[in-house]
C-alpha cells in the first residue's frame, strides 16, 4: 500500500495554494484532483478580482496557471476521485477511485463546493455566457444594464443588492409568495429602487443563442408566460459543499461545511485539514480560497514537524 506524507483532496486556489506551500516546505505533497480538477473557476469566463492579473484572466487559464506553478516545486498531481476514507486512525486510509488504497500522514481537504442550478438545459448551455453563479465574481461585467437573480435566502438578497449597485434593473424571481429571508434583507431588497421582485414566478427558459438575451418566466399560480429582456441571469439558490465522503469522520454543520478551528484549518481529527469552499459558506471567492489553502500547508507542516519529533523522542 502506497504511503504518502502530505495528500490534497481538490485542485481548486485552495487546493494549487496548499500544493505549493507543501511542496515548497518540502512535504512530497500528491493531489489527487478530482472530477473537476480546477474547481468552480473551470466554468469561469473572466476573473478579474484576483490579485496580480491586471487585465483579467480566464478562470481555466488561472487554474492551469495554478497546475503549473505546484508541479513546478514538485506536487505529484493526479487524476482519480476520493471514494472513502477512514480517519479512525493513523496513519489515515483514503480509497482512490473505489479500488486503490493509499495511507498518508497529513490530509488537506480542498474538495470545495458546487453551486445549485435550476437544471434547464438553457442554463448549462450558456453557463459563462451570461449565466453565472457569483454576483460578487461577474456582475462587473452588467454594469449599467438589466440582470435577473433566482433565488430568496439572505445570499439570494444580498446578491441583488450587490447588483442593484452595478446594474440598470434586477429582477429577483421568487417561486412562492414569500421569501426565506431574514425579515431584515427583505425589506433593504423592497426598498432598493431599481429591485423588482416577481413572486411566484419560475424559469420557464433563459434566451439567447451565444449570450443571454432574455428570460421567459412563468407564474405558477396562473401558468401566464412572459419575457423579461436581460443580459446576465445569476442563481443564487445555494451551493453544496462537496463533503459527504467525510461526513462519517469530521464535525460538519446541518449543511455540510466541515468545521474547522477558530483561525485555523484544523478539524475534529488531528492531521486532517480543511480549506477553501468546503469550509467556507460565507466569501467563497478565489482569493480567500487560496488563502486557506496556504495555512492548510502551513499547519499541515507543523503537525508533521511535531509528529516527527514526537516519534524520534519515542525511540530515544
Amino acid at each position: 500500500m502506497e504511503h504518502i506524507q502530505c495528500l490534497i483532496i481538490g485542485a481548486g486556489p485552495a487546493g494549487y495554494t496548499a500544493a505549493i506551500y507543501a511542496a515548497r516546505a518540502n512535504l512530497k505533497p500528491v493531489m489527487y484532483v478530482g472530477n473537476q480538477p480546477g474547481g468552480q473557476l473551470m466554468i469561469t469566463n473572466d476573473v478579474e478580482n484576483f490579485p496580480g492579473f491586471p487585465d483579467g484572466v480566464m478562470g481555466p487559464e488561472m487554474m492551469e496557471l495554478f497546475k503549473k506553478q505546484a508541479e513546478r516545486f514538485g506536487t505529484d498531481v493526479r487524476y482519480g476521485m476520493v471514494t472513502g476514507v477512514d480517519f479512525s486512525g493513523h496513519p489515515h486510509k483514503i480509497t482512490i477511485d473505489a479500488e486503490k488504497e493509499i495511507t498518508a500522514d497529513a490530509v488537506i481537504i480542498a474538495t470545495g463546493a458546487s453551486a445549485k442550478w435550476l437544471g434547464i438545459p438553457s442554463e448549462a448551455r450558456l453557463n459563462g455566457s451570461g449565466v453565472s453563479a457569483c454576483a460578487v465574481c461577474d456582475g462587473f461585467f452588467y454594469r449599467g444594464l438589466e440582470v435577473a437573480i433566482v433565488g430568496a435566502g439572505d445570499t439570494a438578497c444580498e446578491e441583488a443588492l450587490y447588483l442593484s449597485k452595478l446594474c440598470k434593473h434586477v429582477h429577483m424571481l421568487v417561486r412562492r409568495d414569500t421569501m426565506r429571508a431574514s425579515q431584515i434583507m427583505q425589506a433593504r431588497v423592497k426598498n432598493t429602487a431599481n429591485i423588482t421582485v416577481h413572486w411566484n414566478t419560475e424559469t420557464d427558459e433563459i434566451l439567447g443563442e451565444h449570450t443571454v438575451e432574455g428570460v421567459r418566466v412563468k407564474n405558477r399560480l396562473t401558468g401566464e408566460t412572459k419575457e423579461l429582456a436581460i443580459q446576465g441571469f445569476f442563481v443564487a439558490i445555494g451551493h453544496e459543499p462537496n463533503s459527504t465522503v467525510f461526513s462519517k469522520y469530521l464535525e460538519m454543520d446541518e449543511q455540510g461545511y466541515i468545521i474547522t478551528h477558530p483561525d485555523s484549518t484544523r478539524t475534529n481529527i488531528q492531521g486532517v485539514f480543511a480549506c477553501g469552499d468546503v469550509q467556507d459558506k460565507h466569501y467563497r471567492q478565489a482569493v480567500t480560497a487560496a488563502g486557506t489553502g496556504c495555512m492548510a500547508a502551513l499547519e499541515a507542516e507543523r503537525y508533521l514537524v511535531a509528529m516527527e519529533t514526537h516519534l524520534l523522542t519515542a525511540e530515544d
